[in-house]
């Protein structure tokens, strides 16, 4: 529900529902009368990390915000807290199902309610442009129809809950590197039917109750400077009205800031706002009226989520409480996506099974940096299978490790953080999920506080699962002292290396400081001590550094050895491939796509050794796949959230059909059409135009490994007849197979030869639907094609334009395997 910002009401909205939009706006403007300058000046910086300063005076109370989008980590990064932690936003995209991505986010509200969340940092529809973005596992496709869709579903689940959402980062944040300060160079039509489109659609269909600017530049002009795309785009043609708040640390002007239409500046105490912006309009530099269209907007959202008094909330009637666990793994076995299958799927039931891989045991189910929750419990493959099937039908190997590299202490530590002041005296303690700290803001152990704390040290316990020689570390900057088992490993000072973004200073590469011979079963005590220097501090007001281990480095030819033989004992064997957090995280781009370590050379090994070779790729966007033609069947499964492994085991043991389809194309890095990421002199052009993913594979003439929107199932579909009544299809297919199942009907638009524009895309997703049946049934989609698909961004008249003329309609399994086609004439 919205407020038309210039007073109309929202189109669409009935008559009781137009009547509490103006009365909710009238307390909005008698609150806004009651304050003075300094006190709206405050209120549009954040009090904290997570919350912005409450107004007891007016009945305000302080809005919570906190990071998403695949769980609500709350105001506490910690797992005394546990979030269920749902499959990546790429696994939500794969389910083409706008109403499961209602479904998650009306579960991701009560987690918010339950948390004491007003506000969630989520969904992210930024594109993936380049294969090579490293955070592409937080957005949803190369797709800006599927991405506003699901954006749109999603946005309308958390807001039924009553939590308000910030549709971000607007606009072109498509890569991580130099992130803070590349200057992204568009053409406006670039801009219009790429990168803006999931933020037009959402805005129009889903009403968001706010959106966040990014840190990049476009065109020259930092976003949450950027009068033209948020003030006459965002706020005046779209006729948004909620706030605006900024990506954390992106706020850089007082009053450049408050003019390109920036409501609000995060984090806190020390923003751009706030006592400088009330002396910037004493000064004359601002205008106090911008100051309280900003506060205006804030208190807007303070009344929707039922933070001030007098107004009534949005949502007065909660929806029905969701089954965390049980959505989390329905969301994943629908979007897992079966790229080939050659007859090996589904297994039977008391298949002796050779499972193989470190990702088998110990599961990656979510990507890394500020989308990190920590859920009380993850279903691993292992676990999953294991509880599936037959005692004594399953056997596992690693296989290979995808890194050798360390990682924050997990699998057979028990840890705690101590907390001492200057005089080494303890002022507080709290339990750690693993070795990584990371306290924003005043996020500390109770009694804790910024003033009185001088160190922390990571102590606790460590029972090894496997014999032989221990790698132990550190991550992050400044003083550290290591020891384990009474043997003091490191005693020094970690500076700042060569990296860009200070995110990755913090968040990226361990430090090896020492090994210790251990073994399995026997626990050893270890401690990290980490004095604090007010100098070195991350780019976000935190405490942040990590205790970090690494097994002991068997010799790889002789662990991929050991999964063969167990492939070939066995009736079928079960791969799991997985990238890591030092290759898919926020904070940097991908140098390649390959799997890392001896991931492949264990792939074609197994392969050889048993013919029923099944793989899943763990991974949250796309990487190469060498082999891929040389097993029986390829599972991608994402970051499939905390029930991953029951799901793996629903669908592979076919209790259930895998239902994803691609939302992005998979290919070679050598063939993929879009590659640069890396600014040059601090710029990157999108030389591209309008061709990015499967549009510019088209251009290419490239054939990628897997098409967007391909995915198989259980059964098959034969598509029977396409009908085309104006801009109205209605396609009937039938189930041909032996059992029930899913089919995503997708529709594409080709503008026909005579009328073709090399301007334009070949051809572009206009439709879908998905259509359920059974053995030999039929189904029916009636889809109505959008009037945007027809039309393009004319910069001549800086306006959209109606193309009308003669369309090839394609109705199919992807964007390269259509099966009717039909005329549409507009």
């Amino acid at each position: 529900m919205a407020y038309q910002a210039d007073g109309e009401a929202r189109s669409g909205a009935t008559a009781p529902e137009r009547a509490r939009d103006e009365a909710r706006e009238a307390v909005v403007e008698a609150a806004l009368g009651k304050l003075d300058l300094d006190t709206k000046a405050r209120l549009l910086g954040g009090k904290d990390v997570w919350s912005l300063h409450p107004v007891p005076a007016i009945g305000l109370k302080s809005l919570v915000m906190s990071d998403g989008p695949i769980g609500v980590r709350g105001v506490r990064w910690t797992a005394a807290d546990p979030s269920i932690a749902l499959p990546s936003p790429t696994a939500l995209a794969a389910t083409w199902d706008q109403d499961l991505a209602r479904r998650a986010g009306t579960l991701l509200a009560q987690e918010a309610r339950r948390k004491g969340v007003h506000v969630l940092l989520a969904p992210t529809v930024n594109l993936h442009r380049s294969p090579l973005g490293g955070r592409h596992f937080e957005a949803y496709s190369e797709d800006p129809y599927l991405t506003g869709v699901i954006g749109t579903g999603y946005v309308q689940g958390v807001q039924s809950g009553g939590v308000g959402t910030t549709v971000k980062h607007f606009v072109a944040n498509d890569a991580e590197t130099e992130r803070f300060t590349v200057n992204n160079l568009l053409s406006e039509r670039a801009l219009r039917e790429l990168y803006l489109a999931p933020f037009e659609a959402i805005v129009a269909n889903a009403h968001p109750w706010g959106i966040m600017t990014a840190y990049n530049t476009v065109n020259g002009t930092t976003m949450t400077e950027h009068s033209y795309l948020v003030n006459e785009v965002l706020r005046g043609e779209w006729r948004f009205d909620g706030f605006n708040v900024s990506d954390w640390s992106a706020a850089r002007s007082t009053a450049g800031d408050i003019k390109g239409g920036l409501d609000v500046a995060m984090p806190g105490p020390g923003t751009v706002y706030g006592e400088a912006l009330a002396t910037a309009v004493r000064a004359g530099e601002v205008d106090e009226s911008e100051v309280d269209a900003a506060v205006r907007n804030v208190l807007r959202l303070a009344a929707r989520v039922g933070a001030l008094e007098g107004a009534e909330p949005v949502v007065t009637e909660l929806p029905a409480e969701v089954d965390g666990e049980a959505l989390a793994r329905e969301l994943a076995r629908r979007a897992f996506v079966l790229v080939r299958n050659s007859g090996a799927l589904p297994l039977r039931s008391d298949t002796r099974l050779a499972l193989i891989g470190a990702a088998a045991r110990d599961a990656r189910v979510l990507g890394g940096g500020s989308a990190t929750v920590f859920p009380d419990h993850v279903v691993s493959p292992l676990d999953g299978l294991t509880a599936a099937l037959p005692e004594g039908s399953l056997t596992y190997a690693v296989g290979a490790d995808p890194s050798g590299e360390l990682a924050a202490a997990d699998k057979g530590f028990e840890l705690h953080a101590i907390c001492r002041d200057a005089d080494g005296v303890i002022i507080g303690e709290g339990p750690l999920p693993n070795g990584h700290v990371q306290w924003m803001g005043d996020d500390l152990p109770a009694g804790v506080t910024h003033e009185t704390l001088h160190s922390v040290e990571i102590k606790g316990v460590f029972t090894p699962r496997d014999s032989g020689e221990h790698t132990f570390g550190t991550r992050g900057l400044g003083a550290f002292k290591l020891s384990v088992d009474g043997r003091e490993l490191y005693d020094g000072v970690q500076e700042m290396g060569g990296e860009s973004d200070p995110f990755e200073a913090f968040f990226g590469s361990p430090q090896e400081r020492g090994t210790v011979n251990l073994t399995a079963g026997e626990p050893v005590v270890v401690s990290l001590v980490h004095p604090l220097d007010r100098s070195v501090a991350p780019p976000l007001p935190a405490i942040v550094f990590s205790f970090t281990h690494l097994g002991p480095r068997r010799d790889p030819d002789e662990l991929i050895a050991e999964a063969a033989e167990a492939a070939r004992a066995a009736e079928v064997a079960v791969v799991v491939v997985a990238t890591t957090e030092r290759v898919e995280s926020e904070g940097f781009d991908r140098k390649d796509l390959r799997l890392p370590g001896r991931q492949d050379d264990l792939v074609r090994a197994v392969a050889a050794a048993n013919p029923n070779t099944v793989v899943v790729v763990n991974s949250g966007s796309p990487v190469e796949l060498p082999w891929r033609d040389e097993v029986a069947a390829v599972l991608l499964s994402w970051f499939p959230g905390q029930e991953g492994g029951g799901a793996l085991a629903d669908v592979l043991l076919g209790v259930e059909e895998p239902g994803g389809r691609l939302p992005t194309t998979w290919g070679s890095l050598a063939d993929a059409p879009v590659t640069r990421v890396t600014p040059v002199d601090g710029r990157l052009p999108y030389e591209e135009e309008l061709f990015i993913g499967y549009r510019a594979w088209d251009r290419a003439g490239a054939t990628p490994s897997y098409p967007f929107g391909h995915g198989l199932g259980y059964t098959d579909w034969a598509y029977e007849s396409l009908e085309v009544d104006g801009t109205t299809a209605t396609v009937r297919v039938r189930n041909t197979g032996n059992r029930a199942g899913r089919e995503v009907v997708q529709l594409y638009l080709s503008p026909s030869p005579a009328s073709a524009d090399a301007s334009r895309p070949a051809r572009w997703l206009a439709g879908f639907a998905g259509v359920t049946a059974g053995p030999g049934e039929s189904a029916e989609v009636v889809v109505e094609l959008p009037r945007r698909a027809f039309e393009i961004w004319d910069e001549d008249t800086n306006s959209w334009s109606y193309q009308a003329g003669s369309y090839d309609l394609t109705a199919g399994r992807s964007v390269t395997d259509g099966r009717l086609t039909e005329t549409v004439v507009v």
